[in-house]
């Protein structure tokens, strides 16, 4: 930074503490997974973690679609230089445009996640598994790639397959989690829930019924079959490149938890014990395996 006056590059520091703390509160699993990463990585880490979940969010901090539409379009035209008004004030964009610049990443890919996150904003339900899927490797597998060129310093850091599948899973257990938490139908495709002759209005009622554990099953299976077609694929995955992937050592441990008799999935929140969660990614941290 020595090109950066000493002033700036003091804010610039705080953007970056902002950011780590931002993400260790909104998501204390995926700060454990970067303490993995070397440390001189970690802060850009961080920025992008942190706009992700900026962008996650918008439809929560806001009461009506077109105030989300305006959100999700500054965030845009920050990403693009088109911004109006002083970037550098918010701590979150400030980061993650040094991250941009400094570790050159692909823009294009953190503005098709911007655009795939419209969808949060109305409710519109998800028409197939093909759309669901097509979401889920925009909104995580992009992430995914992202971290992958931060940590390895390559613009192409091989695995895109891989974290193509990783996104997936990690979405499903993301979506059998939000039950007990939202029971917002609007991420379950209409033709998963029509295979099981279900409506949004069964999920929103909030009772387990035989249908419904049908359609869990599905989804697990579903979670499964990209869980192992990650690791026929971890060889693709640069070691450098790990840190990214250790999350997903937590989805086989959380589907187990999912199917365990007896769990009701509205009322039972889908959260392992956090001293298990963190044993589990430092197991496959030393194993470098996923």
């Amino acid at each position: 930074m020595s090109h950066i006056p000493p002033s700036a590059a003091a804010s610039l520091a705080e953007h970056y503490v902002h950011c780590e703390a931002h993400v260790r509160a909104g998501d204390r699993d995926f700060w454990l997974a970067m303490l993995f990463a070397p440390a001189a990585k970690r802060p850009h880490l961080y920025a992008v973690r942190a706009f992700l979940l900026e962008i996650a969010q918008v439809r929560e901090r806001v009461t009506e679609p077109l105030a989300g539409e305006l959100r999700l379009q500054w965030w845009r035209d920050a990403i693009e230089g088109e911004a109006r008004g002083d970037i550098a004030s918010h701590p979150v964009a400030a980061a993650l445009l040094d991250t941009i610049q400094t570790c050159r990443l692909p823009r294009e890919v953190l503005t098709d996640l911007i655009e795939a996150h419209r969808f949060d904003l109305y409710d519109d339900p998800m028409s197939t598994l093909h759309d669901w899927e097509n979401y889920c490797e925009q909104t995580a597998a992009g992430p995914i790639q992202v971290l992958a060129i931060i940590l390895t310093g390559k613009q192409e850091p091989g695995g895109i397959g891989a974290a193509s599948h990783a996104g997936v899973a990690l979405s499903v257990i993301g979506q059998l989690a939000d039950l007990s938490r939202h029971r917002t139908p609007v991420y379950l495709p209409a033709d998963l829930l029509a295979r099981h002759k279900l409506k949004p209005a069964d999920i929103e009622a909030g009772h387990a019924t035989k249908q419904i554990e049908q359609m869990l099953a599905d989804m697990r299976g579903i979670a499964r079959l990209h869980l192992d077609a990650l690791r026929n694929q971890a060889s693709t995955i640069e070691p450098a490149a790990l840190p990214a992937y250790l999350l997903t050592s937590l989805v086989e441990p959380t589907l187990r938890l999912s199917e365990r008799k007896g769990r009701d999935p509205f009322t039972e929140p889908l959260l392992l014990p956090r001293w298990k969660r963190q044993w589990i990614m430092w197991r496959a941290s030393r194993r470098n395996a996923l």
